[in-house]
């Protein structure tokens, strides 16, 4: 059924709502007031070390930090209760399996015997023991525009000629910007062997960066240098790699090297035509650890354990990770995405988090098809509404619940903007997109400490973290109510969430400053707390 997206939940949602049947397991939470935000109430103490690495998890009252009361609905309202595991999807660049925090949330196949080289289970995987790897051995890829301009008979001319516009200015740009990302190179690594030397150690913190005092002017210029830089939420070594990254992308460009490159030839199938759908392999970790962080951190928000003096903590303490393969450096194809969609509702996922997005979906119609497939099939899809600080009313942001941004094909998708630590009027991470009616809540995404490869554990930025904070929110849920239907998990988070009704700045312009409200449908921040009350109250009804 179509409907047109809402500003807040109808009547006739509430009435849907209400109506589920009963639920398979009796728990009973005691009656408490709900969560709502402290008007004029801003955290001054700086953020410990501690505080920060689980900011996420905090409460928004008795913390004053824009987390998801996630500690405080196990203290007061899961203790000593037990739900039902769940299996969440991540559809990603993949997931180190092997990390300490991790392996023991692991999906497995159990209709399959590992290492034996024969389908099982019959489902056209072979050995599929974890999830699926449908991207083979690549681990990089082009972007979806450059893509279309190699393949403009695939594509009517008007996505073509929007593919080749966007080309020409990014390589009109990019020459800008490899002096740009050349010049900001040297000054963070001058700056950083200033402070090295200054500090007397090798690796520092934006602690330690300011509390220097110094009257010499090439160490405050330095020091200037890296408190911006450190801003950005990543330690030196890793914002040099991304720096580099970036350069390397923008030299590219520069010479047209993102137009000679096919990728996809190392996978061997034709990603045009969906009835070629048997290719990948079982390696969920794709050939290089090292290129699995995001996917890896992904799945540790979600699921890492809980209490185990081990790295940080994940949101869910009763899941089981089913890793797809789909995403690579670069943009993903629609083709692995739908698939890997169906692969993951087919082996039980009652949540899939799909940290990934793209402004051009050529296929677009194969992932719909998907959405509707798993909305069928009761599962929630949990979607990052992406990192460019835009207005997604207006522009494109692929995979979506709606085709003209206006009205929904299918209730089971939920699309998640990125919170920062900072309660007050920077409480919207600068990077996060926005939309009255694409976007349906936000969440922490800024400083998120998970899992990353060979058992280390790091903190990374964006909707893609803002993303899984709230599936695993939502397997929580579904763990405790599993009764409750996808489409009404949905409206649980949205509708249960803490409102903030101040003006707030957006795309971490100054100048631009808008009422919360008009960022997503919601107007809120999903808060696990007062989540769980109303999934309690309604699955009574």
């Amino acid at each position: 059924m179509n409907t047109i997206k809402p500003i807040c939940i109808s009547a006739f949602a509430v009435l849907v709502l209400a109506g589920c049947g009963a639920q398979k397991q009796a728990i009973s939470l005691p009656s408490l007031p709900a969560i709502t935000a402290p008007l004029n109430v801003k955290k001054v103490a700086q953020l410990k070390e501690n505080e920060l690495q689980r900011w996420s998890h905090l409460d928004i009252v008795k913390d004053t930090i824009p987390g998801m009361s996630v500690d405080r609905a196990y203290a007061e309202l899961l203790k000593d209760k037990k739900g039902i595991p769940v299996i969440v999807g991540i559809v990603d660049s993949g997931v180190d399996i092997e990390h300490e925090d991790l392996k023991n949330v692991l999906w497995t196949n159990t209709k399959e015997i590992a290492g034996n080289g024969i389908d099982d289970d019959k489902n056209g995987y072979v050995d599929d023991i974890h999830g699926w790897n449908f991207l083979g051995d690549i681990t990089k890829e082009n972007l979806e525009y450059e893509r279309i301009i190699k393949n403009k008979d695939l594509v009517d001319d008007a996505t073509y000629q929007a593919a080749k516009k966007l080309n020409d200015k990014k390589v009109g740009d990019a020459a800008a910007g490899k002096q740009r990302l050349e010049a900001t190179l040297e000054g963070v690594a001058s700056s950083d062997a200033v402070l090295v030397k200054h500090l007397g150690k090798a690796v520092y913190t934006a602690d330690d960066v300011k509390a220097i005092v110094s009257n010499d002017p090439t160490v405050q210029s330095s020091k200037a240098t890296m408190q911006q830089m450190l801003s950005y939420g990543m330690p030196v070594v890793d914002l040099k790699e991304a720096i580099k990254k970036q350069l390397d992308d923008q030299i590219a460009l520069v010479n047209g090297d993102n137009l000679k490159q096919d990728y996809r030839k190392v996978v061997g199938d034709n990603p045009d035509d969906f009835t070629d759908n048997k290719y990948g392999n079982n390696n969920v970790m794709g050939p290089d650890k090292n290129e699995i962080l995001h996917g890896t951190h992904v799945a540790g928000i979600v699921a890492q354990s809980r209490y185990n003096n081990l790295g940080g903590d994940g949101v869910a303490a009763n899941v089981q990770i089913l890793t797809v393969r789909a995403v690579p450096d670069g943009d993903e194809y629609d083709k692995d995405i739908a698939l890997g969609i169906r692969y993951a509702v087919d082996n039980g996922a009652k949540v899939i988090n799909g940290s990934f997005g793209k402004s051009f979906s050529p296929h677009k119609q194969w992932v719909y098809d998907a959405i509707k497939y798993a909305e069928k099939k009761d599962v929630l899809i949990v979607h990052a509404a992406g990192n460019d600080g835009k207005d997604i009313d207006s522009y494109d942001n692929y995979p979506n619940d709606s085709d003209d941004k206006k009205t929904e094909f299918a209730d089971n998708m939920i699309t998640i903007g990125a919170l920062n630590f900072e309660y007050g009027d920077k409480v919207v991470a600068r990077f996060s997109n926005f939309g009255k009616v694409n976007v349906d809540v936000f969440a922490p995404g800024v400083k998120i400490y998970a899992t990353t490869p060979n058992n280390t554990y790091k903190y990374l930025q964006g909707t893609s973290m803002a993303s899984p904070n709230v599936a695993g929110v939502a397997a929580i849920i579904r763990s405790y109510y599993p009764n409750l239907t996808a489409s009404q998990v949905k409206h649980i988070l949205m509708d249960s969430g803490v409102a903030i009704t101040t003006d707030v700045v957006v795309g971490g312009n100054p100048k631009d400053s808008r009422s919360f409200t008009a960022l997503s449908q919601s107007g809120k921040i999903v808060n696990a707390y007062n989540a769980l009350l109303m999934a309690d109250k309604m699955s009574k009804k």
